[in-house]
C-alpha cells in the first residue's frame, strides 16, 4: 500500500508519500488544477508500477469538499478526510517545538492514515444529487445569515439619527421596512410622507392585504417625535442606509430564487418523501438535513456513528469519581443548527415528540437540553426510516414509550 499525504493550500498541494513501514518514497509541490492533478497521477503510477496487482492508495487530506477531493475518489483511491484538530493532536506526538511547515503537515498526513486510518472515516460517495442539495442548501443558509449581518447594520444606523423607523418596524429586512426605507431614508421624509404614498410604496412592494390600517400604522409610527441629528450628518447617515437597503433587498430576491431552485432539486431526489414524511421537516429544513448527512448508504454504519457525526449524542466525561455528560463541541455547526430547528418544529407537529420533550423538562432539563435530547431521538429515528426505505410513522416511532393504559375490571 502506498499512504499519502495531501496538504491543501489555495493554488498549490503539498505531497508526501510514504511505504507501509513508514519509509519516505516521494514528495513534490503539485499545483492546483488539472494540469497539477495529472502531475499527480503520474507521480502515484511511477510509484505503483506496471504490475498486474498495483498497491492500494490511501491519500490523508484535510477537507471533503472541493474538485481536488472528487477527482481523488473517483480515480480510486482511498480518500480520509481527517478533523484539523485531529492532524493538529497528531502533529504533537511528533514534534514538541510548534514548528509546522506545509510539507511537514503533509508527512503527518501520510503517518496519520499509515497508522490511524481504522479512527476516520473515508470521504462519503454521495450521489451527484445530494451533492447539489448541499452546495444549494449551504448558499441558501449562507445569504439568510449575510440578510441577518445587514439587517443588524442596518438598525444600528437607523438608532444614530432615525429612532422612529426602528420603533416602526419590528424586522427592519422585512419588504414593508425596506419600500419604505428607500422612499424615505431621512426623518424628515419619513415624517412627510401620506397614508396614501405609503399605501403605493407597499402595494408594489407586494403587500395585498390591510393596506390601509398598515399605512396608517406606518405614518404614525414615522411621525413620533425623537431627537434629530444635525442635517449634513443625517444626509451622510441617510446615503448609508438606501446603499444598505439596496443590498438587503437584492439577498431577499435572490434568497426567494435560491430557494425555488432549492425545493426543485430536493424533491427530485429519491429519500425526500421519507424525510418530508418526519414531522418538524418542511423542504428547506429537510434539504438541509440531508445535504450535511448526504445519502451514502454506507457512510452511517450504526445510528450511533449518525448520532456522532451529527453532535446530539452526550458526550461522557468519567475520572475517577467525577462523571459528568455534556453535549459534544466539535459537531457539524450547520447540521446542529438544522437539527435544533428541526426538533423545536417537531414540538407541535408530533405528539410523541412533545411528550418525550416535556419528559426531560420534568426531568430537570433545561430547554436546550431537552432539545438536544429530542433532536438526537428524531436524529435515531431518521436512520431508521431511511435504512428501511419507510416513511415515518407516529406510533412505531414513539409507541413504545407510551405508558400502557390502565386495565379495568370486569
Amino acid at each position: 500500500m502506498l499512504f499519502v499525504g495531501n496538504d491543501w493550500a489555495d493554488d498549490h498541494h503539498d505531497v508526501w508519500v510514504m511505504s507501509e513501514t513508514g519509509e519516505r518514497l516521494a514528495a513534490h509541490r503539485f499545483d492546483e488544477g488539472p494540469e497539477g492533478l495529472g502531475e499527480f497521477h503520474e507521480m502515484v503510477a511511477v510509484l505503483t508500477g506496471d504490475s498486474d496487482n498495483p498497491p492500494e492508495v490511501v491519500v490523508g487530506v484535510e477537507t471533503d469538499r472541493g474538485l481536488w477531493v472528487q477527482a481523488l475518489v473517483a480515480a480510486g483511491y482511498q480518500v480520509y478526510a481527517v478533523n484539523p484538530r485531529s492532524v493538529a493532536r497528531y502533529r504533537e506526538r511528533h514534534t514538541v517545538s510548534g514548528a509546522k511547515s506545509d510539507r511537514a503537515d503533509a508527512k503527518v498526513l501520510a503517518d496519520l492514515v499509515r497508522t490511524d486510518r481504522h479512527n476516520h472515516r473515508q470521504v462519503a460517495g454521495d450521489s451527484t444529487g445530494a451533492q447539489a442539495v448541499t452546495v444549494l442548501a449551504r448558499a441558501h443558509a449562507n445569504l439568510i445569515r449575510g440578510r441577518t449581518r445587514h439587517g443588524n447594520a442596518l438598525r444600528t444606523g437607523l438608532k444614530e439619527y432615525y429612532p422612529q423607523a426602528v420603533a416602526t418596524f419590528e424586522h427592519l429586512a422585512d419588504r414593508d421596512a425596506l419600500a419604505v426605507l428607500e422612499r424615505a431614508p431621512t426623518p424628515a421624509e419619513g415624517a412627510a410622507l401620506t397614508v396614501a404614498q405609503i399605501r403605493a410604496v407597499l402595494k408594489k412592494a407586494g403587500r395585498q392585504r390591510y393596506l390601509d390600517s398598515r399605512a396608517a400604522d406606518i405614518q404614525a409610527g414615522l411621525r413620533t417625535e425623537g431627537l434629530t441629528a444635525p442635517g449634513p450628518v443625517a444626509a451622510a447617515h441617510a446615503a448609508s442606509t438606501r446603499a444598505t437597503v439596496a443590498i438587503l433587498t437584492e439577498i431577499s430576491r435572490q434568497i426567494q430564487e435560491l430557494e425555488t431552485e432549492l425545493e426543485a432539486s430536493f424533491e427530485q431526489h429519491p429519500d425526500a418523501d421519507i424525510y418530508l414524511s418526519v414531522p418538524g421537516l418542511g423542504v428547506i429544513l429537510g434539504a438541509r438535513v440531508l445535504g450535511e448527512f448526504g445519502d451514502d448508504p454506507d457512510r452511517y454504519a450504526t445510528v450511533k456513528s449518525r448520532r456522532n457525526y451529527a453532535g446530539t449524542s452526550p458526550l461522557t466525561i468519567a475520572s475517577g469519581k467525577h462523571h459528568t455528560v455534556i453535549g459534544r463541541y466539535v459537531r457539524n455547526k450547520r447540521l446542529a443548527d438544522a437539527i435544533d430547528r428541526w426538533a423545536f418544529a417537531s414540538l407541535t407537529a408530533s405528539p410523541g415528540s412533545r411528550t418525550f420533550y416535556d419528559q426531560h423538562r420534568a426531568q430537570g432539563d433545561s430547554h436546550a437540553q431537552a432539545l438536544r435530547a429530542l433532536g438526537n431521538r428524531l436524529v435515531g429515528i431518521l436512520h431508521g426510516c431511511l435504512r428501511t426505505q419507510t416513511p415515518y410513522n407516529e406510533n412505531t416511532a414513539w409507541g413504545h414509550r407510551q405508558p400502557a393504559s390502565p386495565t379495568i375490571a370486569a
